[in-house]
């Protein structure tokens, strides 16, 4: 063999091994990921996630990341599954009640910590809070409903609350569930207000306004679609908004009782590390957010005119200008 083909065999060679490198087939760590969308909530959740294993020393240079995006689309969703399923990984990663739901559903022989998702057990995706007695672990973003009762009545006297909901969404039944617990406690209606297309919303909703108090916005992905439109009407009918995700308040929800998107998903890569150390998911316990913030968005305080006292604004945690 001549000199020039041997090295011709040897650059050839090089430029493979840095192809299988670079598409992490020589990685030494495979970590896939699916967001349901492209809601801020989940970007910073998975910014939280890698942050925390690139801290951990699972950094691009020795760790193959496969980030996967539904766009909102449960079929779509389905189609990515089985896309990571064929991808070998050690651990998926999962943001969104429907992402997670997709990928439990399918894939049962590796890991998944998820973040994001409101009640895991009521969506079906684990057994208990404890244990989820199968391959998933991971973070909810399930805050007591009295807390976001007890800040909603220190701003205004609520008798009747309109829950904006969508059947079928587990985190938005669910959501809508643990406030009729609470009504007799605090002596609050609740008012389902049913939604499975844009049309609803612009129809039902002006007429909800008029017998209510304040409206609660669950996290389906059709209401946080139609949250400019529903913004508006709320605000315009000088009605209250509040929820407990913090991306609805940053788009115009009044009022916010949430957790951090970034730190739950630095607490599931918390998670993902125990578990490429050889925990088991099972062996972990489903966490609920550790602290909350409250949070008032100015703009849609001006725009409805909604009178906020000094020592309610002393009890925010960040104002949304």
């Amino acid at each position: 063999m001549t000199n020039a083909n041997s090295h011709y065999l040897l650059r050839n060679l090089i430029a493979m091994l840095l192809v299988l490198w670079c598409t992490g087939t020589w990685a030494q760590t495979r970590i896939g990921g699916l967001l349901f969308s492209n809601e801020a909530r989940y970007s910073e959740a998975l910014t939280g996630f890698k942050d925390a294993l690139h801290k951990a020393g699972y950094t691009e240079a020795n760790t193959y990341f496969v980030i996967e995006n539904a766009q909102g689309n449960k079929a779509k969703a389905v189609e990515l599954v089985k896309k990571l399923s064929a991808d070998k990984l050690d651990l998926i990663f999962t943001v969104g009640t429907s992402a997670t739901a997709a990928v439990s559903r399918t894939v049962v022989d590796v890991p998944v910590v998820f973040s994001v998702v409101y009640d895991p057990v009521a969506a079906g995706i684990a057994k208990s809070w404890t244990s989820s007695d199968n391959n998933t672990t991971g973070i909810s973003t399930q805050l007591p409903m009295s807390q976001l009762m007890d800040v909603l009545k220190r701003l205004v006297p609520v008798k009747k609350l309109a829950v904006l909901y969508t059947p079928g969404e587990k985190n938005s039944e669910a959501a809508l569930a643990d406030l009729q617990k609470i009504q007799d406690a605090y002596q609050i209606k609740m008012v389902p207000v049913r939604l499975t297309s844009a049309d609803e919303v612009q129809h039902l909703l002006p007429t909800v306004l008029q017998v209510v108090d304040a409206v609660y916005v669950t996290g389906s992905n059709l209401v946080d679609s139609q949250l400019a439109l529903i913004a508006d009407l709320t605000a315009k009918a000088k009605i209250p908004t509040i929820t407990h995700l913090e991306d609805l308040v940053e788009r115009g929800v009044l009022i916010g009782v949430c957790a951090d998107s970034y730190a739950q998903g630095q607490d599931a890569g918390a998670k993902a590390i125990k578990i490429l150390k050889g925990a088991k998911p099972s062996s972990l316990s489903i966490d609920k957010p550790k602290t909350s913030m409250i949070l008032l968005n100015m703009q849609t305080a001006q725009k409805g005119k909604f009178a906020i006292s000094d020592d309610f604004i002393k009890t925010v945690t960040r104002k949304i200008e």
